[in-house]
């Protein structure tokens, strides 16, 4: 039996993409694509079951179309959406540091392309469909949607990720 213990949560399926059963894919940490584990874990009536993968395609930085074994057409995909998805720790590089899934971009820097440096990431927000950084801006909160399109660029190793947020959305 698969515990929660074992697990890192890793993002979250969206909702279908086209006919043939693929799922876009929102994730925290791309450890599946560094490593040989054939499967992602997911709750089902609270028990974790492993799915196995198909094939899957970066769609950008932090999302992609992921394709699940014998998940053939959309209406099967349904059943997956807004699910969070699980990858199990012991497959995780020794010596790699696990990211502990939505954890990943705590403590970043946000630096947006016409406001500069807007401030740090004190919590992710996943209570809703559209996934929220929580960003401490000189004492005030900001929210900004974490979806890939305002996404340009992520640099690691200085913790930083860099933004172009649509007019309007962004209220200094």
């Amino acid at each position: 039996m698969i515990k929660k213990e074992d697990l890192i949560k890793i993002g979250q399926f969206n909702k279908p993409h086209g006919l043939s059963g693929e799922l876009a894919f929102t994730f925290t940490d791309d450890v599946f694509d560094r490593t040989d584990c054939p499967y992602f874990v997911c709750p089902v009536d609270d028990i974790f079951v492993p799915f196995f993968l198909e094939e899957y395609r970066f769609r950008g930085a932090s999302s992609a179309l992921v394709k699940l074994l014998d998940i053939d057409s959309a209406e099967d995909a349904r059943m997956f959406t807004n699910m969070d998805v699980y990858f199990p720790k012991s497959y995780v590089p020794n010596g790699e540091a696990m990211q502990g899934g939505k954890d990943f971009f705590l403590n970043y820097t946000v630096v947006e392309k016409n406001h500069g440096t807007l401030g740090t990431i004190t919590e992710i927000d996943d209570a809703t469909a559209n996934v929220l950084f929580v960003i401490d801006h000189e004492g005030e909160t900001l929210l900004i949607p974490a979806v890939d399109e305002f996404v340009t660029k992520i640099d690691e190793k200085k913790k930083t990720i860099y933004m172009e947020v649509p007019e309007g959305l962004l209220q200094l």
